[in-house]
């Protein structure tokens, strides 16, 4: 992307103006005329390369309702999941932005979609008037803060952004802008967008908060709540042919003369034709912008498994494997000796305990020789598009399977070191299936089956048996976190690991969010050379899942 030059004395006019002193001299108004210009054109070179990449978009929405005690509490949800496009600023009207993967009721995904960029082809200086508020630090990032609104002008284009954006001091890219588009879009929702350093000098959309009161003739107490994430830019066909194009050194060759077999025996080869089924389904997750690359939380969960594993005396071939699925629904899965855990249920989950329980229930399918279908050993089951996959890729076990791991993973937990640590995981059940019938996608899975149903509980009476009775005032008892209280995701490259930040105990009852949608603030940073990184600061109230080997 080309660069335009700007002449260093327009620093000195600009920290005049940060001071509050406004421009006093036709002088000092051309240089920050200069700088608006290059605000504008930045914003106009980014859309151009957001157009080279189709990341995934995950938009999941709450309605609230007041609660004498818990300050709001949710009373419906609804949830989307598709791939962005080609964003063309000469997309026809009606043409979609999003490729819908999944969606749990009409929704209008384009004006979720919008709120990516800013007025897409029209954020130009002619049809806007800025005036400068203050500078202010996001995270490390140094920003000029400008509000911006559409020139009230004879036959200007309705619909345009009215709001405040915020503006890094060295390329002068928008990082963060907050406000509204006009009434021209159905999803007319108040929105707060953030963007990412994924690149030197490359600032991604990465997260969106939106918040709007009910419609126009609605209950004046409900208010409607999303988190839209977005990732995996450089995930898919782009990461596997820059792959393919490494030089890869063979190691000089060295004498064995250890015994060789001469052919693998039926068990082996049995063994060997599940892993190429679950290994094929990994790669085609991963491919797909489902699932995380290894690393990061994979160690923390295989850690837990680890231990459940040596202090039940288990010796499991091939060994078991941990993933992260990165959508917001809760749900687990097996894919033959990999266990994966969806980023959504890591987020709630309240303590190590909880997480034991997960990953037991997980252990025990395995154990119990429950298996993948060794029809995905067959790479042609690997050529759907993206879309197919959440349709043809199912991992639900049957009520038999189920019933039997329940009672396995109870075993597995009263000789693990987690036995004493169970109360968490309890009130988290039991919590769960107090809000499943109002936060039904949340409890909607993709692949596998749903986290807390009502025979399954019957089956973990002894979970239950080991937590308090649910309190919604006592600020002690985190029965659940709020969504994104634990995972951050790279949106460039879609590794993940667990946010570094301190437990915050909650003031009131009102501040216990168990299972809700906070805004997304992210701490944002520079690019240093890797993969891109942004800190989200959530309310995250209860022990971190630092797991060690026990």
């Amino acid at each position: 992307m080309r660069r335009a030059s700007i002449h260093i004395s327009v620093l000195p006019a600009l920290l005049l103006l940060c001071l509050g002193t406004p421009p006093t001299t036709a002088q000092e108004s051309s240089r920050l005329d200069q700088v608006l210009d290059r605000v504008f054109a930045q914003e106009q070179g980014m859309l151009e390369r957001l157009m080279d990449h189709h990341p995934l978009v995950e938009t999941y929405l709450q309605s609230v309702k007041p609660n004498g005690v818990e300050g709001l509490t949710p009373i419906s949800d609804r949830y989307f999941l598709g791939r962005l496009q080609r964003f063309d600023k000469k997309k026809k009207s009606g043409e979609q932005l999003v490729d819908l993967y999944h969606y749990s009721v009409t929704a209008n995904p384009d004006g979720f979609a919008r709120m990516l960029t800013l007025d897409a082809a029209d954020f130009q200086r002619k049809n806007y008037d800025v005036r400068f508020v203050r500078r202010e630090f996001l995270g490390e990032i140094r920003t000029f803060v400008f509000d911006v609104v559409p020139k009230t002008v004879k036959g200007a284009k309705p619909g345009r952004f009215s709001g405040r954006i915020w503006v890094e001091d060295r390329d002068y890219h928008i990082v963060r802008y907050n406000g509204v588009y006009g009434s021209i879009f159905r999803t007319n929702l108040h929105f707060d967008s953030w963007r990412v350093n994924v690149e030197p000098g490359v600032w991604l959309p990465a997260y969106v908060y939106t918040e709007e009161p009910d419609r126009p003739g609605g209950d004046p107490k409900i208010k409607h709540m999303g988190q839209t994430r977005i990732w995996g830019y450089d995930v898919g066909e782009q990461r596997f042919d820059q792959e393919f194009a490494k030089v890869l050194i063979d190691a000089p060759l060295t004498s064995d003369e250890s015994e060789q077999p001469g052919q693998i025996s039926p068990v082996e080869s049995f063994r060997a034709w599940e892993r190429e089924a679950e290994n094929n389904v990994l790669r085609r997750l991963t491919r797909a912008g489902m699932l995380a690359p290894e690393g990061g939380i994979t160690e923390v969960l295989e850690t837990v498994v680890a231990n459940l594993e040596v202090t039940n005396e288990l010796d499991i071939y091939p060994p078991v494997r941990c993933r992260v699925l990165l959508t917001t629904p809760l749900e687990s899965f097996t894919a033959g000796h990999t266990i994966v855990v969806s980023r959504g249920l890591i987020d709630v989950l309240p303590d190590e305990g909880a997480l034991a329980l997960v990953l037991a229930r997980e252990l025990a399918h395995i154990v119990s020789g429950h298996r993948v279908d060794t029809k995905y050993a067959f790479s042609d089951q690997m050529l759907v598009a993206d879309k197919e996959v959440l349709e043809l890729f199912s991992f639900a076990h049957d009520e038999a399977q189920e019933r039997q791991a329940d009672l396995r993973a109870i075993e597995l937990l009263q000789n693990s070191p987690y036995k004493d640590q169970l109360a968490g995981a309890g009130l988290f059940l039991k919590t769960l299936a107090d809000r499943s019938n109002r936060l039904t996608t949340l409890n909607e899975p993709h692949f596998g089956n749903r986290v807390a149903t009502r025979d399954q509980l019957s089956r973990l009476q002894p979970i239950l048996d080991a937590a308090p009775e649910i309190d919604a005032t006592a600020l002690d008892q985190i029965a659940a976190l709020p969504l994104g209280g634990r995972v951050k995701v790279d949106p460039w490259s879609a590794k993940t690991e667990l946010m570094k930040t301190g437990s915050v105990a909650p003031m009131s009852a009102r501040e216990k969010l168990p299972f809700q949608i906070t805004p997304l603030m992210p701490y944002l940073i520079r690019h240093r050379g890797t993969a891109a990184t942004a800190t989200v600061t959530t309310t995250n109230n209860t022990e971190p899942l630092n797991a060690e080997a026990r």
